[in-house]
């Protein structure tokens, strides 16, 4: 991973983060330094993945974040010219491609992660996920097997964190 590397974060990251290990209430720093390593220019996401976040309840504390907190320069959009003709390429791909269903192809096609890895390749960012590689899956298209094919980087949240040199400390309670 590259230092001065840009992220690009699939909402995986962010749900699996409220509901576990870095929850509002639990690890507000995780979130505080999202926003701040997005005023640096280094972490981003796509307009797509907004969507996907907004889905849920008003009351929930991630739409309200990002309803309330993240500025809309957060989530990048993906209509220029160079990133569909990369998720065209990427579609293209996931259709010919014999191994999966095309259930799966489906489901890839309404989702944000083809935008995801089409605006990282353009942009020359990584794409933060929490999914893993599974490159003999028929049923789901994993999309680090997709950035894998089409040269992006995929670091897990944790190895994003580490290269931000992203620290968070205990605070004695209230």
């Amino acid at each position: 991973m590259r230092k001065d590397a840009i992220y690009l974060v699939d909402s995986d990251v962010f749900i699996t983060a409220k509901n576990l290990y870095y929850a509002f209430g639990l690890c507000p720093g995780f979130w505080k330094s999202v926003l701040h390593h997005h005023r640096t220019g280094r972490i981003f996401s796509v307009d797509r993945v907004r969507g996907e976040l907004l889905a849920g309840t008003e009351t929930e504390d991630l739409v309200r974040w990002v309803k309330e907190e993240v500025p809309r320069e957060f989530f990048l959009p993906v209509d220029a010219e160079a990133v569909v003709s990369a998720y065209t390429e990427i579609m293209m791909w996931v259709q010919r491609h014999a191994r999966y269903f095309d259930h799966a192809k489906a489901k890839f096609a309404t989702g944000a992660d083809g935008w995801l890895v089409a605006c990282a390749r353009v942009q020359g960012a990584a794409v933060v996920t929490n999914e893993r590689e599974a490159p003999e899956s028929r049923r789901e298209i994993k999309l680090p097997d997709v950035c894998d094919e089409f040269g992006v980087e995929h670091p897990n949240v944790f190895e994003m964190l580490q290269a931000l040199n992203v620290q968070f400390d205990w605070t004695e309670g209230r």
